[in-house]
């Protein structure tokens, strides 16, 4: 297969090359930029790791894309594949799309949430939210990645809303990311003097991934009305820890809780179950797992549950190339690394 990446010089494109540079199924690559009139760049020249790698990032043409590539993907920063996708949706061309521009269903969401128009609603209808252990059969031709926020709170929550156990109203997240989540522009957040050495909590509920966290949990549970997020940038360059906590509705055991996950995790390659042993960013690290457990206190009857993801491939272009591969019926695996970098 012949694949094309937009936006291969960020973070998120960066892994994204990377992956597809080493996928068995892919013989190509081509890279486009985000304007139709854009100067020829090169590879190598944006990003000097990838030193060597000489292909040119041609201007972007809707038509030559369709024409050379069996799929593409999107690894641009919101805003973008709202006004370049439009052509390929009505051709129902393979696209996936790392932005959060198709995430959400509702246009007025999209608008409150990203202070910009979204695509019309006809055309968010076209794409399919692409949670790929809650995905597996994948029957619409454009794809939605899950942001990595996203990812990590409700990989942590399915079991517990699915089932019903746990009070809906109760329910809080206190996520952390590294500095990579923000992308490669740089940003005064973003300098080693304000972030080495600190913690900041920042978007206190008003995070861009809540609307899509909370529309996959009303699918699970019309019920679910809101959720109390929280996220800090801490001073690591890659990984997410989301924490949830939650009540547990009466009668619910701690075997409960422990039969809803293998329940839902026991069968996913990139799902670790660990039960009460915590889990910690380094075991994800360079991978593509997402790693739960969780603890129970039986005085105030609350379940915390932690998830960790590495937040440029579980969270970004890992499972971006996990939707590839459920796309076009490859083992699942394919592609992605089999073991965390580690130590």
């Amino acid at each position: 297969m012949e694949i094309g990446i937009i936006g291969a010089t960020g973070y998120s494109g960066n892994v994204l090359y990377n992956l597809m540079k080493q996928h068995p199924q892919v013989t190509a690559i081509n890279l486009y930029g985000h304007q139709q009139d854009s100067a020829l760049r090169y590879l190598d020249e944006e990003v000097p790791a990838f030193q060597g790698e000489r292909l040119p990032i041609r201007p972007f043409n809707p038509t030559k894309i369709m024409q050379e590539n069996d799929c593409l993907f999107f690894a641009t920063p919101a805003g973008v594949s709202k006004n370049l996708a439009l052509p390929l949706i009505d051709a129902n061309f393979p696209v996936i799309d790392l932005s959060g521009d198709f995430r959400l269903k509702d246009p007025a969401d999209y608008l409150k949430w990203y202070q910009q128009p979204a695509a019309a609603k006809s055309q968010l209808a076209q794409a399919a939210y692409g949670l790929c252990e809650f995905n597996q059969q994948v029957t619409k031709s454009y794809i939605a990645n899950p942001g990595c926020y996203a990812t990590a709170t409700l990989l942590g929550l399915a079991p517990l809303i699915i089932e019903h156990l746990v009070d809906l109203k109760s329910l809080i997240v206190d996520a952390k990311s590294g500095v990579s989540g923000a992308g490669k522009k740089l940003s005064s957040s973003s300098h080693f003097s304000f972030i080495n050495e600190n913690a900041w909590l920042y978007k206190l509920n008003q995070h861009k991934h809540i609307p899509e966290i909370l529309q996959q949990m009303q699918l699970w549970d019309s019920q679910a009305q809101a959720i109390q997020f929280s996220t800090t940038l801490i001073p690591i360059t890659r990984g997410i820890m989301a924490t949830i906590y939650a009540q547990v509705k009466s009668g619910i055991t701690p075997n409960d809780i422990e039969t809803a996950y293998q329940k839902y995790y026991q069968t996913a390659p990139f799902v670790r179950w660990r039960g009460t042993e915590l889990p910690m960013i380094k075991n994800v690290t360079g991978s593509n797992y997402c790693d739960l457990g969780y603890g129970y206190n039986p005085t105030t009857k609350m379940v915390t549950v932690v998830s960790v993801i590495d937040n440029l491939l579980k969270g970004a272009a890992g499972q971006a190339v996990q939707n590839f591969n459920l796309m076009w019926h490859f083992p699942e695996t394919t592609g992605l690394p089999q073991l965390p970098t580690f130590p």
